[in-house]
């Protein structure tokens, strides 16, 4: 089956190594539950690191509603440590394997590695997440031959040192044009550009004056004709804005996801799935409440 199919109405349905995620407008956004197998991510390292934990996660995600599982084995939190391939493989791949086995769920790879989208994809992942949007060497070609969607982030620098003073003349513009870069070098890489996903990188080489520039013009990325993903959960620029830790930010979390879809995005990727779920759910009722009443009319 293609991992592109056009429904009737014309929206576009991604076909994730036989699992199906319909972005269609006619749906709510989707929420992409975060289940961090690394022992230093900003928010929840260390929680899930055995498989078994990682399934109960995931388990209890997919019951408040996710329609996606992020699995990243390699922490992408500024000044975070690089792990070799064969020790995120070692930590991602018995995590996908039993999320397989045990959930009717889409499974994403958050990774860059080649290697890593490659045996993901063999275990039964159905979607690639990108941070450096195929960037590393190999990653064009190991997607292409997986087939399954990506989405291609954009981040300035690496986790390492991406906010040491982040500078951009037109935040908005600026990675616009670096994602339709990315978009241009996927179709030349024989990537069909209906499997492709764009993320902004909200937190990823920004201020907060950037990430609140990306959030109010995300239709910008939307006219790019993609679906849209974001990432705000619990991010840093959240917090300072509040004054919360990084378990005090569900509220901001929450109202921060929601712009978000108000302004386009299709995909939220979160920690606290259930509350997500509902903040999605009630923006989705409001936004078509005339069809919804068109419908029980007829």
């Amino acid at each position: 089956m293609p991992a592109h199919l056009t429904l009737s109405t014309g929206f576009s349905v991604l076909e994730c190594n036989g699992k199906l995620l319909d972005l269609s407008p006619l749906t709510p956004p989707k929420v992409m539950g975060i289940l961090n197998v690394t022992p230093d991510s900003f928010s929840d390292g260390g929680l899930f690191l055995s498989a078994d934990n990682a399934l109960q996660q995931a388990q209890q995600m997919v019951q408040e509603g996710a329609a996606v599982i992020d699995v990243g084995g390699e922490s992408t939190r500024p000044g975070a440590e690089a792990v070799t391939e064969q020790a995120e493989l070692d930590r991602v791949i018995p995590v996908i394997e039993s999320i397989r086995e045990n959930c009717d769920v889409i499974i994403s790879i958050d990774t860059s590695k080649p290697g890593v989208m490659r045996e993901a994809v063999k275990a039964g992942a159905g979607m690639i997440n990108d941070v450096c949007a195929l960037r590393a060497p190999g990653a064009l070609q190991a997607a292409s031959e997986t087939g399954v969607p990506v989405c291609l982030m954009h981040m300035a620098g690496e986790p390492r040192t991406m906010q040491k003073n982040p500078e951009y003349v037109d935040v908005v513009q600026t990675v616009k044009s670096f994602l339709q870069e990315r978009i241009a070098c996927c179709e030349a890489a024989g990537i069909s550009s209906d499997v492709l996903l764009v993320d902004p990188g909200f937190g990823f080489g920004k201020t907060i004056d950037h990430n609140l520039q990306l959030v109010k013009n995300l239709s910008e990325f939307a006219d790019l004709g993609k679906p849209v993903l974001m990432g705000v959960s619990r991010k840093s620029s959240i917090g300072a804005l509040l004054g919360r830790s990084a378990n005090e930010r569900l509220a901001g979390s929450i109202v921060m996801a929601t712009l978000c879809c108000q302004y386009g995005a299709r995909i939220i990727r979160a920690h606290d799935v259930a509350a997500t779920v509902d903040a999605v759910k009630i923006y989705h009722a409001v936004t078509h409440a005339d069809n919804m009443a068109d419908e029980a009319h007829h």
